[in-house]
């Protein structure tokens, strides 16, 4: 009976016991939760808005077009006797591409030789007779009527000799027009016609086609609303005048065309379908690589736009109504909602017209753990590529 109490006893105790090293255990255990509890506000990485010189660009598509263009046409008739260019060559100005039969051409100067000859003869005679007839009219030994008549038909003589010298002239030209020249320096395409075949001066069909390639235009075409909007930011300040405008290309496999080019003009006119204006600018092309026709886009430098506020994209969104907006971290360490205004995207970053100014610090990183009123611990933020980069291109001790 005395063990039985015992060990009831001793049951107890040990109950007892359990119980408050549960509740100890479990007091230690809550105490990290109160802990975690307190950390504080939350982090966030954060972008101090600094203004910034910007030179804008604008993506505008168009074509290749040639230099400068001829179109090869015979100026006189004739059986094609020989083609003298090879097809996608290049010639010089001057070079002989095509020999038109010369045998009429040369007949017809041989003609015009003679007929000159013989009014320089003729008139060789009445110059004589007019000289001796101005002596005897003098002493009455002839009429003055004969004179007269004599003094008419050599100056009519010296008339056929000048008519004998265009005939002749012309006559020279057209033999030279039988050998077909290239009118400018660059690259011939393909011939229309070959040897035995029959042309005619002036005919439509072109022999031939030489562009210049090196350099080539590239014509883009631009909204007149963008246009004068443009001119607008010119003439208000907002845009300062970058020197001669570059241009670069990229081409249509989307790789970057290496050299850069020059905007030449601006079309006076707008295209009345489209409402748009053609720009021309100049490029290099000593490879040839960028061939007419070729569909391109061109990058426009527009301006400088000075003390310009660009915001990394990550840190803008929308609301239900499409309005851009940033979330800020205000005086007091809170965050604050900002309605942005923005113009166009300059590479990764936002152009913001309004609802920023500089020393703003904008949320880029933690923004799903915060919003409107909560306090938060802002740090600057660094990107994690560009920190990549600076510790791969960092200088070894």
């Amino acid at each position: 009976m005395m063990n039985s109490a015992r060990s009831l006893k001793m049951l107890v105790v040990c109950g007892l016991m359990a119980g408050v090293l549960t509740a100890v255990g479990c007091k230690q255990a809550a105490s990290p939760d109160k802990a975690a509890g307190g950390k504080g506000p939350p982090e966030v990485g954060v972008v101090t808005v600094t203004p910034e010189s910007v030179t804008l660009t604008t993506v505008l598509t168009g074509r290749i077009s040639p230099q400068m263009v001829a179109e090869v046409r015979p100026q006189v008739g004739g059986i094609i006797k020989k083609r003298l260019f090879e097809e996608g060559g290049q010639v010089k100005a001057g070079d002989v591409l095509y020999q038109i039969d010369p045998a009429t051409y040369q007949a017809a100067v041989a003609s015009a030789k003679a007929a000159l000859a013989k009014a320089e003869a003729n008139a060789f005679s009445l110059r004589n007779k007019a000289e001796r007839y101005r002596q005897l009219v003098k002493i009455d030994a002839v009429s003055q009527q004969d004179y007269d008549d004599t003094e008419a038909a050599f100056k009519q003589a010296e008339a056929d000799i000048e008519n004998g010298k265009a005939v002749l002239e012309t006559a020279k030209i057209n033999l030279a027009y039988t050998r077909v020249t290239a009118p400018i320096d660059g690259v011939i395409g393909r011939s229309s016609v070959t040897p035995g075949a029959l042309v005619t001066a002036n005919q439509t069909p072109a022999l031939a086609i030489i562009q210049q390639l090196d350099p080539v235009f590239v014509d883009v075409t631009q909204s007149s609303a963008e246009l004068l909007r443009l001119k607008r930011s010119f003439a208000s300040g907002e845009l300062k005048e970058g020197g001669q405008a570059q241009v670069w290309l990229v081409l249509e496999d989307g790789i970057a065309y290496p050299r850069e080019g020059t905007l030449k003009f601006s079309e006076v006119s707008v295209e009345q379908t489209t409402g748009s204006v053609t720009l021309r600018a100049l490029f290099p092309n000593p490879e040839q690589y960028l061939l007419p026709g070729m569909f391109v886009r061109g990058i426009i430098q527009e301006g400088v736009r000075e003390q310009a506020i660009l915001v990394p994209q990550r840190g803008v969104g929308r609301n239900s109504v499409g309005m851009a907006t940033a979330l800020v971290v205000g005086a007091n360490e809170t965050v604050e909602l900002r309605m942005l205004e923005t113009e166009r995207a300059v590479g990764d970053a936002w152009l913001v017209t309004d609802g920023l100014k500089p020393g703003d610090r904008v949320i880029v990183e933690g923004l799903q753990r915060v919003r409107p009123g909560v306090p938060v611990r802002a740090v600057p933020f660094v990107a994690k590529d560009a920190a990549a980069n600076s510790h791969a291109t960092a200088p070894k001790p």
